[in-house]
């Protein structure tokens, strides 16, 4: 199967995703930030998740990683297509249902509100889920062993050092409403955990 079937999704998938968060990063701005949590750590994640997120793009646009190509295949192909529709999709109803409490960072806005209908209603961070959706189909479509899992790679390690300080950072913010959501809800996958 031809490997520019691969690189023409990816690069749809990536304009779909910033065509998805664009406005949303636009309209957040104008919200005043009330209370930073940016940290040293916070800033080397961002660029590793950049990295991850251009990695990508270089192996649409170059033969940097021509050495770690394989075969593409069907199945992980349409596999990875149905992983970037429901990614896509869980994206844009995270940021829809956010609105202007969406930030890059770990901050908190004027009028902040916990957001615990739509998507938030029984999924924490469904954000993160869409993102994890997104990395498993870069993973199953990019048929290179660097450029396809790098995305996933990056988000993992972002995810793994961030989500325990972002949910100290609501616990902070909406207290005991907070600590009710968590006995409620689970970080990403609804029902399990």
């Amino acid at each position: 199967m031809n490997p520019w079937i691969a690189k023409a999704l990816v690069l749809a998938a990536t304009v779909v995703m910033i065509a998805i968060r664009a406005p949303h990063g636009h309209g957040s701005r104008r919200v005043k930030v009330i209370k930073s949590h940016k940290t040293p750590l916070e800033a080397v994640l961002l660029i590793l998740a950049w990295v991850g997120f251009l990695v990508p793009l270089i192996w649409i646009a170059s033969s940097a990683f021509s050495f770690a190509e394989y075969p593409l295949r069907s199945g992980p192909l349409i596999s990875g297509v149905v992983c970037f529709v429901i990614g896509l999709w869980l994206f844009y109803r995270s940021h829809a249902d956010l609105g202007t409490n969406w930030s890059i960072t770990l901050e908190v806005r004027e009028q902040h509100g916990l957001i615990t209908q739509g998507v938030y209603h029984r999924i924490r961070h469904p954000m993160y889920s869409a993102l994890v959706l997104y990395g498993v189909a870069h993973a199953l479509v990019i048929p290179n062993w660097v450029a396809g899992p790098s995305n996933l790679v990056a988000f993992a390690v972002l995810f793994a050092l961030r989500v325990r300080a972002e949910e100290r950072m609501m616990l902070e913010q909406f207290g005991d409403e907070y600590t009710a959501y968590i006995a409620r809800t689970k970080r990403l996958v609804p029902g399990v955990w």
